[in-house]
């Protein structure tokens, strides 16, 4: 067994891609020397470090928590460590895997390689050996988590650019917003971010973490309000094997894949009351319990929260826990819808104009100075985010289409009011209905034309009797 030394610091690769403290190592190791010296090193380094004597506990423990990576020896009492890799790699088992031995020969290193270990290590080691190969298997844990990330904004069919945390316009408002983002960016504080949908709200929350301390980690995103609820707590908190029907395997949950870094809980007014507790837990003890598990993880994630809805009147009525607000709305911003803020809808058309142009690969089309001020006197009910898709539709049809800022002025002609009798309301349900009948009555289709949550798109209906 190697012999107790002094421990230096990590080697520079653990701290190059972030802190040791986000991840978690499981010690499997007959051997009650080995365990300690393998504990003693890491416990400073890691968030979570366990140890087990025997595979048999080593399995109840895996059934409790996932583990980002386990040392385990190959000589174990009942069943070899290599034995019992087979098995877990047979049943899904993901984490990375460093297996020890006192004694191998190379058919056992050619076997242990084979059955899916991510390092073999010869007892007597240096404890720059085993730190270094932990170092690798959690590089290759992060580079999981940031391919799963990437194929999750590929697969939510993101805007283009959607990692671009500009935010455009030179409007008072806006002005104020971004003076708001660089106080509130340095501090870990959570932010409520409110605003009618479009006006951009997720842009507020990447700028506020591209101007942070954790810009260099993850920012993930989450629509609070696109998903059924019984399955939001396992895509935030993770699951273990068997925690529930369908589970065939573990899975880490969003706010692991955020370590270090940012979750964006978007439409947060539609999460569930059992949710809302759970999340208010989450944010005071900063650990997360995935389901099905025994034990909470820490996890160092700075939340912001954005929604359409008037929480403090939801709060009234019941639908949202006080205490959750308070703990949400620590500061706050608001972004004006904008019919309240012309200024900035002809910098933000030559902008989108820009974007999908290069996205699409055509020439930019010309915005005349007559046109730009027919757009600023409409009043634009999807706000930015129906802005960008009509200067999309006017890249593939080659022209402007008046239509898309007509159709409200005809209408209110023809039921006899002016501009001035049709309110905001009024514009947003005729826009609704409007792309509703386009889409044939497709609820789907028509949520993601205008870019909303089917759920919050049916919440409308009702409300209209629709």
């Amino acid at each position: 067994m190697a012999a107790v030394q002094p421990l230096p610091a990590p080697p520079r690769e653990a701290d190059q891609f972030g802190a040791w403290h986000q991840y978690s190592v499981l010690v499997v190791d007959d051997e009650p020397g080995m365990r300690n010296f393998l504990t003693r090193a890491l416990s400073s380094r890691c968030g979570i470090v366990d140890a087990a004597a025997s595979v048999t506990e080593a399995m109840r423990m895996i059934e409790q928590r996932p583990y980002d990576m386990m040392v385990l020896d190959i000589a174990m009492p009942g069943k070899s460590g290599v034995e019992w890799l087979h098995e877990l790699r047979g049943v899904g088992y993901q984490g990375d895997v460093i297996l020890i031995t006192a004694y191998a020969d190379l058919e056992t290193a050619i076997g242990a390689l084979r059955g899916g270990a991510s390092d073999f290590i010869l007892k007597p080691f240096r404890i720059d050996q085993i730190l270094n190969a932990i170092g690798r298997c959690f590089d290759r844990t992060r580079l999981k988590r940031e391919n799963y990330l990437l194929r999750r904004e590929i697969a939510s069919h993101a805007e283009v650019e959607p990692n671009s945390p500009e935010m455009v316009g030179d409007s008072p408002a806006l002005r104020q917003i971004r003076l708001l983002i660089q106080r509130l960016a340095p501090l870990p504080s959570t932010v409520l971010i409110t605003g009618a949908s479009g006006t951009g709200k997720e842009v507020a929350a990447r700028a506020l973490h591209h101007q942070s301390p954790r810009a260099e980690r993850p920012f993930v995103a989450i629509n609070c309000g696109a998903m059924a609820p019984e399955l939001i707590e396992s895509e935030l908190f993770g699951h273990l094997k068997g925690a529930f029907t369908g589970a065939s395997g573990a899975r880490e949950g969003l706010f692991f894949y955020a370590q270090g870094g940012t979750l964006f809980l978007d439409e947060v007014g539609e999460l569930p009351p059992l949710l809302q507790t759970r999340l208010l837990r989450v944010l005071e003890e900063k650990k997360v319990r995935p389901v099905g598990a025994e034990r909470e993880i820490p996890v160092d994630v700075r939340v912001v929260a954005a929604t359409n809805r008037d929480l403090g009147k939801a709060v009234a009525e019941g639908r949202f826990r006080q205490d959750l607000y308070y703990r949400l709305d620590v500061m706050h911003i608001y972004i004006p819808p904008l019919a309240e803020r012309p200024e900035d809808i002809a910098p933000l058309a030559r902008h989108f104009m820009h974007q999908i142009a290069a996205h699409l690969g055509m020439p930019e089309l010309p915005l005349a100075a007559e046109l730009l001020e027919k757009m600023r006197g409409y009043p634009w009910p999807g706000n930015a985010r129906e802005l960008r898709n009509v200067i999309e539709r006017t890249l593939i049809l080659g022209q402007f289409p008046m239509a898309c800022i007509g159709g409200e002025a005809a209408a209110a002609a023809r039921s006899g009011e002016t501009a001035e009798d049709v309110s905001m309301e009024t514009v947003e349900r005729r826009h609704i209905l409007k792309v509703l009948d386009d889409a044939a009555g497709n609820k789907s289709e028509a949520a993601r034309r205008l870019g909303l949550s089917r759920k919050t798109l049916e919440r409308k209906c009702a409300e209209w009797g629709i």
